[in-house]
């Protein structure tokens, strides 16, 4: 009796979609658009760091933003209210995108004028660790108030990512909340992230975040 032949469709799936998001990453190098890839669990403040970034480098390069929400359009309409370019995409109930669900959102938001887009993820330690979204940069959120322990239980998500940006670092002395810990275990995990203290509302930290960006994006589209 032969063997049975044994398909790993995950692997398999995996691989292929791996291949997409290089070639929309040669895609976005020949349009001379940076993509930042955005991650962390809800309510970390994602928006909130994305309007205080917006106030720092509106004047110095062209930006927009890709909102991926499983339903609503709440934070969309915050960022088209403050004049940035967005469109809401919506997941009907997938927990994460990658890089062909990136693509139509970039087609759909139109990058032709746009130097620098963010995608803001799902709300997810999880899923979007998993997929590669074509973006030349990675990014995850940990809000002070969610607790030092996530760098231990989602390895994942400090592993793909280039950059920690640890918020809501006014409020450290009413929480129990440990930085040498957070930062001791993701640079575990990643000997390579950068790190970044900052609050999104009192602005503290900020101008160091987009200092780096802005050099990562015109690094990118002055090759």
């Amino acid at each position: 009796m032969k063997d049975v032949k044994i398909v790993e469709l995950k692997a398999s799936i995996i691989e292929d979609k791996n291949k997409d998001a290089e070639k929309l990453k040669n895609e976005l190098k020949n349009s001379k658009t940076f993509l930042l890839n955005l991650m962390s669990s809800p309510g970390s403040g994602k928006t909130t760091t994305l309007l205080a970034l917006n106030d720092l480098i509106k004047d110095k390069v062209r930006f927009g933003v890709l909102e991926a929400d499983i339903d609503s359009d709440y934070d969309a309409k915050i960022m088209n209210e403050k004049g940035i370019k967005t469109i809401q995409l919506h997941t009907d109930g997938m927990c994460h995108l990658d890089s062909g669900m990136t693509r139509t959102g970039l087609e759909n938001l139109g990058i032709s004028d746009l130097d620098f887009v963010v995608l803001e993820n799902i709300g997810n330690l999880v899923c979007p660790a998993e997929f590669d979204t074509g973006a030349q940069l990675n990014a995850t959120i940990l809000s002070v108030p969610e607790g030092d322990d996530k760098p231990v239980k989602y390895p994942l998500m400090y592993e793909v990512c280039d950059v920690l940006i640890i918020n809501k670092i006014d409020t450290i002395s009413y929480f129990d909340f440990d930085l040498d810990k957070v930062k001791r275990v993701a640079l575990e995990r990643n000997p390579n992230i950068k790190i970044f203290e900052i609050s999104a509302k009192t602005k503290q930290g900020m101008v160091e975040l987009a200092n780096y960006l802005l050099d990562k994006v015109n690094e990118w589209i002055g090759e």
